[in-house]
């Protein structure tokens, strides 16, 4: 990989903080850390990154966290001093910061550390959060984010923290692996699995494919204690086509698969349908009569993610024995040049069977189509003090805004920039998060961006079959204004006096969605045409949005709260009904405030003549 093309990224990726910091008033540290979660978050890669301030006590460093679903903890660690030149991250530095994130683990575990901490600190409820549950975590997930280049003389290290059997992985994200996602196709990182790496070695395979210059296929049958492996290590991005999530054995069909690993292990392999899985390159050896996968490359299960979860949650819930569990495989081998052509399709075809709305819900789905389209066409007036015109850029396909950029020369990459600034980006997730934060659940949004992309998605698709005409180029404006809105706020949370660092998305989300409820109680509406006008907020929405911020803020960190830590209550739903109780007063700052920025559903129908 060239190395100027890594400094570009590491440049472009600085700026980039440099001008959050300035837009929102906070630390470059925070705003590295918070941007560096939202490409991992994009991609799959983490649920969430909430920031924390590091206690300081020698040997000892945690600068972000994130709890996931699969009962899995991730611990970040920022090496960022505002360097202004790309400089070499070494084997030794990357050791002292595993170093300080493990002993954070190991003494928040024993209890030790969260007794020595200010209960009022984010960092104490991570600590004492880490201490009740005793160490029962499925996985633990150590990431240095590093604003250098990792020494390509690194080695592995040694990752022992303590003495329970718990999974513990190191993630090194450099300046040079950032680079390689956001000129990835797809904008994601390709899982590489060498099956000779694995105690069962190679799985032998079955050619089931004709020639054909498309795709191949192999049918498998994988060991159960593997597949849960895998998924102990990738979790959901293993599972990134699929639009559903894990249900986390609480329905009918959960519960068997988990009754026959537990009950019935010999015989999974004739009661279960398998899974369906694609790939795009496959290393296959031949040995006599018998063919062995010994290597994959981009594996994506497409059907089967709950039978993979369930075998994952089986082995370190139930501590069931997997090694009389076999799954059957299905593999496809795509080319890459029709990859994003034909694994939606596989997806939706190998789910038909089950009740999936929307299971085609992809880069192809009409939606999307549609809101490009509007992206493209729509020039936003110019904001105050600017004179060019402007796009609000919707990403159709991930990856697709850096991907534009490649082909230009460098004055049509500065023309692009002008007219499609990165701060009026509108990735599909994104749109996701303003739509249900305003239209749907609030709480889903806290749960991570794909999580809550798969529950808008099934929403969406069964609306644009009723009436797909509703979401015309209004819709698109008013995307536009809730983006507006959603990050003034970012800006408005980060200079309040009462803000002290820390669970500022959650804070957002809420508050934003209690605006909303405020809203419909009072019989009004955003008025969105005034928004697109202005490409701002007025200062009355401002000043709302400070008071409902500091309402939601004050509920999330109240001593009367289900849970300690704060990230982990937002995810609850008692957390929005608490939040909800305030709604009277939120009724009344909204009442008092609106009239250039909210109508009537009344007077917006009369205004367009209908």
């Amino acid at each position: 990989m060239s190395d100027a093309k890594v400094e570009d990224t590491f440049e472009e990726f600085r700026q980039e903080v440099l001008a959050s910091a300035a837009a929102n008033k906070d630390f470059e540290k925070i705003e590295f850390l918070n941007a560096f979660g939202r490409e991992l978050e994009e991609c799959d890669e983490i649920e969430e990154l909430q920031t924390c301030i590091s206690p300081n006590i020698r040997g000892v460093q945690v600068d972000g966290f994130g709890f996931n679903s699969d009962e899995g903890l991730d611990l970040f660690i920022a090496d960022f001093n505002q360097r202004s030149a790309l400089e070499t991250l070494t084997r030794t530095e990357v050791t002292t910061f595993v170093k300080r994130l493990t002993s954070f683990f190991s003494r928040s575990l024993s209890g030790e550390l969260h007794r020595s901490l200010e209960e009022t600190s984010e960092v104490y409820a991570v600590s004492r959060a880490i201490h009740e549950r005793g160490g029962k975590f499925g996985r633990v997930r150590l990431y240095v984010l590093s604003e250098r280049q990792l020494s390509d003389r690194f080695e592995s290290i040694d990752l022992s923290m303590h003495e329970d059997a718990t999974p513990v992985a190191l993630h090194i994200w450099d300046m040079s692996r950032l680079h390689r996602l956001r000129t990835s196709r797809n904008q994601k990182e390709a899982i590489e699995i060498d099956f000779g790496t694995f105690a069962t070695g190679p799985i032998p395979c079955l050619s089931a494919h004709l020639e054909s210059d498309v795709y191949k296929s192999y049918l498998l049958a994988l060991p159960g204690s593997v597949l849960a492996d895998l998924y102990a290590r990738y979790g959901a991005r293993l599972l990134e086509q699929n639009v559903r999530a894990f249900l986390q054995a609480t329905n009918k069909a959960n519960r068997g698969i988990r009754d026959t690993i537990l009950e019935d292990p010999g015989m999974f392999f004739a009661y279960n349908n398998g899974i369906t899985a694609t790939a795009s390159a496959v290393d296959v050896e031949a040995d006599g009569d018998t063919t062995r996968v010994r290597a994959i490359r981009d594996l994506q299960i497409v059907n089967g993610g709950q039978t993979t979860a369930s075998l994952f949650h089986a082995r370190r819930k139930d501590k069931a024995d997997l090694s009389k569990v076999f799954v059957q495989m299905k593999l496809t081998v795509i080319d890459e040049s029709r990859f994003e052509e034909v694994v939606p399709r596989i997806s939706q075809y190998a789910n038909t069977q089950n009740t999936v709305n929307a299971a085609d819900f992809f880069a192809n789905h009409p939606f999307h189509i549609r809101m490009e389209s509007f992206s493209r066409r729509l020039w936003a007036p110019a904001p105050p003090g600017q004179q060019t015109e402007t796009r609000w850029y919707y990403e159709r396909v991930r990856g697709q805004y850096a991907e534009e950029q490649t082909r230009l020369d460098a004055r049509g990459k500065r023309v692009f920039l002008q007219q499609n600034p990165k701060n009026q980006l509108l990735r599909k997730t994104d749109l996701a998060k303003y739509d249900n934060i305003w239209d749907d659940d609030p709480v889903r949004v806290n749960l991570g961006a794909q999580k809550n992309f798969a529950r808008y998605a099934v929403r969406i698709g069964e609306e644009w079959k009723k009436d797909a005409d509703r979401f015309d180029e209004r819709y698109f404006k008013q995307a536009v204004a809730r983006a507006i809105i959603f990050k003034s706020s970012e800006r408005i949370v980060s200079v309040q006096t009462w803000y002290e660092g820390g669970y500022r998305a959650n804070i957002v989300n809420y508050a934003n969605a209690l605006l909303s409820h405020a809203l419909g109680a009072e019989d009004l509406q955003l008025d969105v045409e005034a928004l697109w006008q202005a490409q701002r907020i007025p200062d009355s929405l401002s000043s709302v949005i400070a008071s409902l911020a500091e309402v939601v803020n004050d509920e999330l960190t109240s001593s009367s709260r289900g849970l300690s830590n704060v990230s982990e209550w937002a995810k609850k739903t008692d957390c929005w009904t608490a939040i909800l109780k305030h709604l009277p007063h939120a009724r009344s700052i909204v009442r008092k405030s609106c009239s250039d920025w909210a109508v009537s559903p009344a007077s917006r129908r009369l205004a367009s003549g209908t």
